[in-house]
């Protein structure tokens, strides 16, 4: 079903195109939700919804979302047996609204290590290793998944870089990039416009292009060689972060692990200078 849905993107209407991106991004979701729900979350009438099973051959909303309902494992968001958990709600006031807040971002940081492909990992990696230079780019909100893992990534992998830097532009900085280059470019719906702008400008210079969003199909003018997908759902108004960064995570741990014993020779020298320039403060007696 899934499947169906990526591939028939380009002959649905609008209306139809919305509720197919929601499915594909938010599988587990749409497996426990009512047409009602469902219907409030992607700001589409019950009625289109109906108008998607019919236009997939199928006879109703509830036969669409059985297959996403069996795959549903009991349990498999952390459940709600935690006795910790139990605890938090029952605090005052806002014992309820925490405890859902973090079952959420349980939820979500399992859901995005469950959809995260090995394969997927081990070609993103590879890919990185490969470049002449690996172009990282991330802005607003997403800067910081982006700074952090340039931080972290960059004494495994020297040739790392994070753009835009010294207030330029990321098409300002990827100017010189070829087909020997990599750009991996990190953003979440609302998708800002100077990450796709430098996304087309690096595949008009033939480089190698690995997004991680909240969704594969962020525009059509993109064809990336990978994208890692991630959940975001939130219980305020901003995207939860918790998924992406666990998939960050894994990629950095692939990431060393890959660069053997040199990376660990080089991450283990950037240890030693920070000691010899006092970089940490030490509690003195």
């Amino acid at each position: 079903m899934l499947a169906t849905l990526k591939t028939g993107f380009d002959d649905l209407s609008p209306r139809l195109s919305i509720v197919a991106k929601y499915i594909v991004d938010n599988p587990s979701d749409f497996g426990l939700d009512s047409i009602r729900e469902t219907a409030r979350k992607t700001g589409v009438s019950t009625y289109t919804l109906v108008r998607m099973a019919k236009h997939l051959g199928l006879h109703g909303f509830e036969e669409l979302r059985a297959p996403f309902r069996t795959a549903l494992v009991s349990g498999a968001e952390l459940s709600d047996t935690m006795d910790w958990m139990e605890t938090v709600e029952q605090f005052p006031e806002t014992g309820a609204p925490q405890a859902k807040a973090r079952r959420n971002t349980l939820a979500v940081v399992q859901r995005s290590l469950h959809q995260l492909d090995p394969a997927t990992v081990k070609s993103v990696v590879d890919a990185m290793f490969e470049a002449r230079n690996v172009y990282l780019t991330g802005v607003r909100a997403s800067y910081g998944l982006a700074y952090y893992f340039h931080y972290v990534g960059r004494m495994a992998l020297p040739t790392l870089q994070l753009i835009p830097r010294h207030m330029n532009s990321a098409v300002d900085e990827l100017n010189d990039a070829s087909d020997q280059d990599l750009l991996i470019a990190i953003g979440v719906s609302p998708y800002s416009k100077e990450t796709i702008q430098a996304c087309r400008f690096a595949q008009s210079k033939g480089v190698k292009l690995i997004m991680i969003s909240d969704s594969d199909r962020i525009s059509p003018e993109l064809t990336p060689f990978e994208v890692v997908t991630a959940s975001t759902i939130t219980t305020h108004f901003f995207a939860c972060y918790s998924g992406v960064m666990a998939v960050l995570e894994n990629i950095l741990a692939m990431l060393v692990e890959r660069g053997g014993q040199a990376a660990e020779n080089r991450i283990e020298s950037y240890k030693a200078l920070r000691e010899d320039v006092e970089a940490y403060w030490t509690h003195v007696k």
